[in-house]
């Protein structure tokens, strides 16, 4: 794959857990990618990210964002989701996400309020469960909004509960944010990185 080598792949296994060698091998793995995306052999590229609710799987497409993750949704199981509905084609390829991995930071750091990337919607599916994913960003940072108010602004007033399912199978967790909706009564409620992530997150976004 262009001036990718087989003898690059080797290598990688020989690497050990030093600053140095993690950087020679977070390298070798764009190097890698940028072969397989010239070859046709690459459709989805990702990477980890520690942050403060903890260890986040970040996946991408030409498109755009395709995939967000939490650890507890179990990173091996989402990576052959993306890959029996997006393509079998993933790669590892940390560079490739290096603008949304630095947006994150910011968003942690309180530096930023909204994220400017382009989402790819594969993952979500069914329109209405788009429509709920494309009205969640438009609740401002720091603001909420119930089950019902946004089941309303979805068009459809009655679907509380297929709102809860839109946002608990939301592919796209932070950028597409799904905890600014809670109850009527004002408690979070329930959210795929866990209560205690999106309790952390609101209370963020409070701060700011």
């Amino acid at each position: 794959m262009n001036d990718t080598s087989f003898d690059d792949v080797a290598f990688l296994a020989t690497l050990g857990t030093t600053p140095d060698s993690q950087a020679t091998l977070s390298r070798l793995h764009d190097r890698l990618a940028a072969g397989a995306a010239s070859s046709g052999l690459l459709d989805v590229a990702y990477r980890t990210l520690d942050t403060p609710v903890g260890t986040l799987l970040l996946a991408a497409t030409d498109q755009g964002v395709v995939r967000i993750a939490f650890d507890v949704e179990g990173h091996d199981a989402v990576l052959d989701r993306i890959a029996r509905t997006v393509s079998p084609r993933v790669l590892r390829a940390p560079g490739r996400l290096d603008r949304l991995a630095t947006e994150i930071d910011e968003y942690f750091a309180g530096e930023r309020r909204a994220f400017d990337l382009p989402l790819d919607l594969t993952m979500a599916s069914g329109p209405f469960r788009r429509e709920v994913l494309t009205h969640l960003r438009d609740i401002g940072y720091g603001r909420t909004e119930s089950y019902a108010q946004v089941a309303a602004a979805a068009g459809s007033p009655r679907a509380v509960r297929a709102v809860g399912t839109a946002c608990a199978k939301n592919p796209l967790p932070l950028v597409v944010p799904c905890h600014r909706v809670v109850r009527s009564d004002g408690t979070s409620g329930s959210y795929a990185g866990g209560a205690e992530a999106k309790r952390l997150l609101l209370a963020l976004e409070r701060a700011a």
